[in-house]
């Protein structure tokens, strides 16, 4: 697994396609690994002409981790910012967009079309706007503005993602990543259960690390309220998100396209808080149409 030194850390990285092609970014979710992006959702964009770069955030996967800051409460953290209570957090949302410009730095990419999935879409409007030049078109797929009075996720969902493994034994992180992932997906795009296994054990097995998810998760309340960052974007924009997507309910989509200046709003019919291997290939299609549109 290749890495590069990036905002001063360790960040682990793929690539796919040919580096002369131009180069699209794709930013990944919550205390997720590069390796959740599907690979035949990476295998389409390469093929239509773009150069594939996908990585681990920090505190997550192979990059580097912030041990030394301390462990966070998640469900304090969210009763401190209900209760409208200052939120500090180890490190920034706007941090995190860093590392990923100083990937493309370390790579010698001047400017990259990117693509954030769930937390990545929160980071990637903070690389289009404190980066200017450096982003070609963004693409938020299943996020949100983080604006107070969307309406919020399905009870069972939301459980799932603030809950833990009842022990540190590898079975019970097994039982429960599989079912925050059954609890996540849309109906219209059941996983297969063998197929699932297989991606959850090649998670856990390449680095479980639920203290940096925690921290991840303070810097996301901690960013609070982007709209007023999403209406400052200047690049093409397209908006991708499920219309069962019961994590971060569709209308939450909505309201990034809505702030966003020019966006283009995809509802994709029947999925979920995932990219399901069914849609891989159309999903990338589009995206990569976007990307074209926009150099």
């Amino acid at each position: 697994m290749p890495t590069a030194k990036a905002n001063g850390l360790t960040i682990a990285y793929e690539t796919a396609g040919n580096p002369r092609d131009p180069t699209i970014l794709l930013v990944m979710g919550l205390g997720a690994q590069l390796t959740l992006w599907p690979d035949a959702f990476v295998e389409a964009l390469a093929a239509s002409g773009l150069h594939v770069v996908r990585y681990d955030n920090r505190d997550v996967g192979l990059s580097s981790d912030f041990d030394s800051l301390g462990v966070v409460d998640m469900n304090e953290v969210m009763m401190k910012a209900i209760a409208g209570r200052p939120v500090d957090p180890p490190y920034t949302v706007a941090d995190m967009a860093a590392d990923g410009i100083g990937l493309l730095d370390a790579l010698g990419v001047k400017s990259a079309h990117v693509v954030g999935l769930s937390m990545g879409g929160m980071i990637v409007p903070h690389m289009a706007t404190k980066h200017p030049g450096r982003v070609e078109s963004m693409t938020v797929v299943m996020s949100s503005s983080g604006r107070r009075g969307l309406p919020p996720g399905k009870p069972e969902a939301v459980k799932m993602l603030m809950t833990r493994p009842m022990s540190n034994d590898r079975a019970e992180i097994l039982r429960h990543s599989l079912a925050l992932r059954r609890a996540i997906a849309g109906p219209a795009y059941p996983e297969n259960e063998q197929e699932l296994r297989v991606k959850v054990e090649r998670q856990i097995d390449r680095r479980y690390y639920p203290q940096g998810v925690a921290r991840q998760y303070h810097a996301v309340i901690a960013d609070g309220d982007r709209t007023s960052i999403l209406k400052s974007v200047k690049v093409p924009t397209l908006v991708i998100h499920g219309s069962d997507d019961p994590l971060l309910p569709v209308e939450c989509g909505r309201d990034v396209a809505a702030a966003v200046p020019g966006a283009v709003m995809h509802e994709e019919p029947g999925m979920g808080h995932e990219i399901p291997t069914a849609l891989c290939h159309a999903l990338a299609a589009r995206i990569a149409a976007h990307c074209k549109a926009a150099t």
